[in-house]
């Protein structure tokens, strides 16, 4: 394939992160022409006449990119747009689904993070177990454990993931050490599937919410999940156990977790929310029984590049006319989040 009209559009952050050398190095060998634009200096009118004028052929996009205009062209002719190489997550708010099935082809970070947000899901379960949040409110106080303090180990313990994507392919492996039984609530995923990771099915969400001492939350958001985990689930936690998300907030039922939380029998860790950033007033910043991040079981700045080397592979399969990785199909792109 001749070398294709290219665009880069992120923000200087995300081309330090994403692209670092010598990734960046590596992009300018194979797309020579490649041209880089700060989105953030961009309305949509402007956004729209760039692309229209640039015509390029491969785009690259980063979380601050603005959206794929409903009328620029994609798919097949001279001046359309073929391949949308999306550095981060979710594509939804950068292209549709009909710009996808007239031909563009998408794709995003794909498992490249996985190993990273099944970390902080890992670190979230013990820090829970463990009472962090508790401590590191009380300690600057002058508070020490006494003999009724309770603190919990992660080994040989229960564990439940509602779902089992790549996230939770990654948290198994790295829970392995603990001697931990897996199990999951996850329809879609084969028998042989989960036999083959070492991971038991349970039929219901409430058998899973009963009878694990750690859930961990990773479902997609979607009008079938939203709310879904709600607070008749929420009280089958036995006391003292542990509720981990680094899914999607919308997932769960925050009202309903409010409560079970207030009880303070169920230790809560969570990095997504409803709202976010989750608002100032928010009763769930003084609970001692809820531990709380502001949305970053996503990759680390320094593990970005993961993300950036894996464009860089999408990119060369695109110009030897390879099937891509991680392609957002139309199928993909409807049970997205």
């Amino acid at each position: 394939m001749p070398t294709p009209r290219a665009l880069l559009a992120i923000t200087p952050r995300e081309h330090a992160d994403f692209l670092p050398p010598p990734l960046f190095e590596q992009l300018r060998a194979l797309v020579p022409g490649l041209e880089v634009v700060d989105p953030r200096e961009l309305g949509a009118d402007a956004w729209a006449t760039l692309l229209a004028e640039r015509q390029p052929r491969l785009l690259l996009s980063g979380w601050k990119t603005p959206p794929l205009p409903a009328g620029h062209p994609v798919g097949a002719g001279p001046d359309a747009l073929q391949y949308l190489c999306h550095l981060t997550g979710s594509v939804r708010k950068f292209v549709s689904a009909a710009q996808i099935e007239r031909g563009l082809l998408v794709s995003n970070w794909g498992n490249s993070v996985s190993r990273v947000m099944a970390e902080c899901g890992l670190f979230l379960a013990i820090s829970a177990l463990r009472r962090a949040s508790h401590w590191a409110r009380e300690m600057p106080r002058g508070a020490w454990k006494d003999e009724g303090s309770q603190f919990h180990s992660l080994f040989e313990r229960r564990v439940g993931l509602h779902g089992f994507g790549a996230i939770a392919r990654e948290l198994v492996k790295l829970m392995q050490p603990f001697g931990v039984q897996v199990q999951t609530y996850s329809p879609s995923v084969p028998d042989a599937e989960l036999a083959t990771c070492g991971v038991t099915r349970a039929d219901t969400l409430a058998e899973l919410f009963a009878q694990n001492d750690v859930i961990v939350e990773l479902a997609p958001l979607t009008e079938r999940t939203r709310g879904l985990v709600d607070e008749a689930l929420l009280r089958l936690i036995r006391p003292g156990g542990v509720f981990v998300n680094i899914g999607r907030g919308a997932v769960v039922d925050e009202d309903a977790l409010l409560r079970v939380a207030g009880d303070g029998q169920v230790q809560f860790a969570l990095d997504v929310f409803t709202v976010e950033p989750l608002p100032a007033d928010s009763p769930l910043r003084n609970l001692p029984n809820v531990t709380l991040l502001p949305h970053m079981a996503g990759p680390t700045v320094d593990r970005r590049r993961d993300a950036g080397a894996f464009a860089l592979a999408n990119i060369r399969r695109y110009l030897a006319g390879e099937a891509l990785h991680a392609q957002i199909t139309p199928d993909i792109y409807a049970r997205q989040t």
